[in-house]
């Protein structure tokens, strides 16, 4: 067993000695810094090990280390995509607290009272605009995060806008008089 498994520790090193710099090369043209690349490739050789269980753990086939590294890759941009509108949104959100830096002290008020009224919806119709909105998934990945029907997911969605817009008008109404 001990001898298996240094055979197999020394076949993913010669492997990794063999192929390492090119495969960073391809992840460093997939990313925009040098610490996303390394992140990738980790994250593809993560992939990858498990893969190989099945197989004796022998190192893979370089273009199934390609494959599962481009997927990394877009799996890595599109989580960054996500990540940074939901940070500018936040960051907007509380931007409008500063309502006396504002010259427009409404679009602040307004902002608070939509916060506010995204904390007092339901769990479940809080939980669907939030995936939707902040992070940026579609109905058919809402659908599966929560494993409900795509059909369902929607209908959430749009019952909460309906909450949110009846609730907003209703203290627009209250704030006029």
């Amino acid at each position: 067993m001990v001898n298996a498994a240094n055979h197999q520790a020394r076949a993913w090193k010669g492997w990794l000695r063999e192929h390492s710099s090119r495969l960073y090369v391809y992840a460093r043209q997939r990313s925009q810094s040098r610490e996303d690349a390394e992140d990738i490739i980790q994250d593809a050789l993560i992939r990858l090990w498990g893969y190989q269980e099945e197989r004796d753990n022998v190192p893979p086939d370089l273009p199934l280390a390609y494959s599962v590294l481009r997927f990394v890759a877009m799996d890595h941009i599109k989580k960054q995509g996500r990540k940074k509108r939901k940070e500018d949104a936040v960051i907007f959100l509380h931007d409008q607290e500063d309502y006396w830096l504002d010259t427009n002290a409404e679009d602040g008020e307004e902002a608070v009272m939509l916060r506010q009224a995204v904390e007092k919806l339901g769990e479940k119709l809080r939980e669907v605009v939030t995936l939707k909105i902040w992070g940026g998934l579609t109905f058919g990945q809402i659908a599966e995060a929560m494993t409900i029907s795509p059909n369902t997911a929607a209908s959430r969605y749009r019952y909460a806008l309906e909450q949110l817009e009846r609730k907003l008008e209703t203290l627009k109404q209250e704030r006029l008089g």
